[in-house]
């Protein structure tokens, strides 16, 4: 029985830290989304917003897979 509730709480725990993951890039990668939408609309440098929206989003998908 004891091993049945081990087993249990690892796949707990690696769901947890998957779910965890996910919400850390969907925060960064919110802000990073309002960061350039204010770049390119208020601060009118609307090809540098997309370049660095762009490699953002590059950037983090490489993070986050590396991360595992």
């Amino acid at each position: 029985m004891a091993d049945a509730s081990q087993d249990e709480y690892r796949e707990h725990l690696a769901t947890y830290t998957s779910f965890s993951k996910l919400v850390l890039f969907m925060i960064l990668w919110l802000v990073l989304l309002l960061t350039c939408m204010a770049m390119g609309l208020v601060g009118g440098a609307g090809v540098i917003a997309l370049l660095i929206g762009l490699g953002g989003t590059v950037a983090l998908l490489v993070g986050f897979a590396i991360m595992g």
